[in-house]
């Protein structure tokens, strides 16, 4: 069996006020192309459908016109959990509509495992998928007291709890996977994820993830990653787009699962093409290296966020000059020498000894070079300080 697992599509997220739909729907068309390209058999999707919710209706069309078309008239099954940005009721209203089509969608969590029979294979895949469990959710207080660790246990704790009754429910003859919107210890995350943790307190443990899963899809985390705690094959699949500036770099993909009964998956990356990239200038030089990179065009199709280091305040002719040659601007964040000069005090003060003395030295000398002779001197001498102080306490 081919399993795809994707998760955090985020439609109808905007970037500084810019729309990202016709980008989400660039998404929606390659995947709809990898999973015909790879002959997937299910797809799972792993919450965070929409980005608020209340999503605008062109972002609802995309959802519904995209699965639709993933799921090849009922052909491939599709499984889909809330996560902490949808509104669970909003996605269960197209529920009756959405089995007809072979696409099962689950607001709230639950412990009852999916029977998901795949048609391209002849298996049947016994899905746990617990959407994102909050207390509120949940419907349940799960610690009278306020502390933050003694919530964080009790949470950790009916999660593992739900995830122990639902693996009963396996069976050695089906293919037995788990899905779930969570935050889970160890992850790495970014600005773009709305926090489902107060303080810490929503986190789940590695280990607490079922072992009897031959592969647990997460959703939450926007960098693809693979859980190094967990006893079994864990993963976040990521977002399909860089949703912050935190995430340039980041590559993009969706993950592909092969398993059969009783043994281990396997799993690979499916790399995206999708959207615009965000990427970030830091334009050390100042403003005219800023227009050097517009003159030659760099960059054309991103979204830009862009640190100038300057010696005066940008006019606003000037800002305006610049946004005008780039419509992928977002940000224009001026850097004064002061606090360049602050940002390296600071940073100094985690060096060794010597690296301060020589820069102290280069900056009184005009940038002569401190000779290694001299070093030792000062070094001896501090040494010699340091004794004698010792000495006298």
């Amino acid at each position: 069996m081919r399993i795809l697992h994707t998760a955090d599509w985020h439609l109808g997220k905007t970037l500084e006020g810019r729309s990202r739909l016709e980008e989400q729907a660039q998404f929606m068309d390659e995947l709809v192309e990898i999973v015909e390209r790879e002959k997937v058999d299910v797809i799972l999707m792993a919450g965070d459908v929409f980005d608020t919710v209340n999503p605008p209706a062109l972002a609802e069309q995309l959802f519904y016109e995209g699965i639709s078309r993933l799921s090849n008239n009922g052909k491939r099954p599709i499984s889909i959990i809330a996560g902490n940005h949808d509104s669970p009721d909003r996605l269960l209203a197209a529920a009756p509509l959405a089995m007809k089509q072979g696409i099962s969608i689950i607001g709230y969590p639950t412990i009852q495992v999916q029977d998901i029979y795949v048609p391209t294979t002849s298996e049947t895949l016994k899905l746990a998928a617990l959407p994102y469990p909050s207390e509120s959710r949940l419907a349940e207080v799960l610690s009278e007291v306020n502390d933050e660790l003694a919530l964080r246990n009790k949470y950790d704790e009916r999660i593992k709890g739900m995830f122990d009754f639902m693996s009963e429910q396996f069976s050695p003859n089906t293919v037995n996977i788990a899905m779930s919107h969570l935050y889970v210890q160890g992850g790495s995350s970014s600005d773009s994820e709305r926090p489902i943790e107060v303080g810490g307190a929503y986190t789940v443990a590695g280990t607490s993830l079922p072992k009897q899963a031959q592969y647990v899809a997460l959703g939450h985390l926007h960098r693809p990653q693979m859980i190094k705690r967990a006893e079994t094959i864990a993963r976040y699949s990521g977002s399909p787009l860089a949703y912050s500036f935190s995430e340039a770099g980041y590559t993009k993909s969706v993950s592909i699962i092969d398993v059969v009964p009783g043994k281990e998956a396997e799993v690979t990356e499916v790399y995206l093409s999708s959207g615009r990239p965000l990427v970030k200038w830091k334009a050390t030089e100042g403003v005219a290296q800023v227009h050097h990179w517009l003159e030659s065009q760099k960059d054309q199709q991103a979204w830009i966020d862009l640190e100038i280091h300057v010696t005066n305040a940008l006019s606003i002719e000037e800002i305006q000059r610049i946004r005008k040659a780039h419509a992928g601007i977002i940000h224009i964040r001026p850097i004064f020498e002061e606090e360049l000069q602050q940002t390296e005090v600071a940073a100094s003060t985690n060096l060794p000894i010597d690296e301060l003395f020589k820069r102290f030295y280069e900056r009184q000398t005009g940038g002569a070079k401190l000779e290694p002779e001299l070093l030792q001197v000062f070094l001896e001498l501090l040494n010699e300080g340091q004794s004698t102080e010792e000495g006298e306490e």
